[in-house]
C-alpha cells in the first residue's frame, strides 16, 4: 500500500467517524429537550427578547471556567429528583461563577426539593445583545465572541448595554463534540428614545 493510499484511507476513516458522531450527538439528553427561545445563528448578532422565566442556579466563588462541571452536577440532580425536563439554553455567569438552569414548573416553588447551594430565581423579560458562535466551552473562545459583541455594541448609539451582567449561553450537553458545540453571548441592553 503507498503512502497516499493509506493518507486516503485514514482521511475516509476520520470522515466517516465526524459523520457518524454528528448523526449521533443531537440525541444527548440535554440536545433533545425544548428551547426556552431561540439560537441566534453562528457568526450573527442580534438584539432579541428573551421571555420571562423561572430559573434554578448552583453557584462557586470561583470562575465560572474553574467548575470543572461541578456547576451542572447538582442543577441535574435537582432536575431528576423533581422529575422536571430539562431545557435549553443553560446560562452562566463569568466571575464569581453562577449556572442556571430554566425551569418548566408551573406549581408553587414550596412543591420542589431545593438542594443545599441551589437557588431559585424569577426573571422578567429581558432584552439583550447576542452573539451566535460554534466551539468548545472554554473561557479563551467565550471571550473571543464577548471582545466582538462588545466591539459592535460600541458602534451602536440607539442601545445602552449592561457590561455588568454579561452571560454565556450554552446550547448542547458535554457529551457533545467540540466542533459541533454551539454558545452564544449574551448583554443586557436598553433602547435608547430616539
Amino acid at each position: 500500500m503507498t503512502h497516499l493510499t493509506s493518507i486516503l484511507l485514514s482521511a475516509d476513516r476520520l470522515v466517516l467517524f465526524l459523520l457518524l458522531i454528528s448523526m449521533c450527538a443531537p440525541f444527548s439528553p440535554l440536545d433533545a429537550t425544548q428551547a426556552i427561545y431561540p439560537k441566534t445563528a453562528v457568526g450573527e448578532i442580534e438584539i432579541k427578547r428573551l421571555p420571562a422565566s423561572k430559573l434554578v442556579s448552583s453557584k462557586t466563588t470561583r470562575n465560572y471556567f474553574s467548575s470543572d462541571n461541578g456547576l451542572f452536577r447538582p442543577l441535574f440532580r435537582f432536575l431528576q429528583q423533581n422529575e422536571l425536563a430539562m431545557t435549553t439554553p443553560v446560562e452562566s455567569q463569568m466571575e464569581p461563577g453562577q449556572m442556571y438552569f430554566h425551569l418548566q414548573h408551573d406549581g408553587p416553588n414550596s412543591e420542589l426539593i431545593l438542594a443545599d447551594g441551589l437557588e431559585l430565581h424569577g426573571v422578567k423579560e429581558r432584552l439583550v445583545a447576542s452573539i451566535g458562535a460554534r466551539g468548545g466551552y472554554t473561557e479563551e473562545n467565550f471571550n473571543a465572541a464577548k471582545s466582538k459583541l462588545f466591539h459592535w455594541l460600541e458602534r451602536q448609539p440607539t442601545y445602552r448595554a449592561d457590561y455588568t451582567q454579561v452571560r454565556g449561553i450554552f446550547w448542547n450537553s458535554p457529551m457533545m463534540p467540540f466542533f459541533l458545540k454551539r454558545f452564544e453571548v449574551h448583554v443586557p441592553v436598553t433602547k435608547l428614545a430616539e
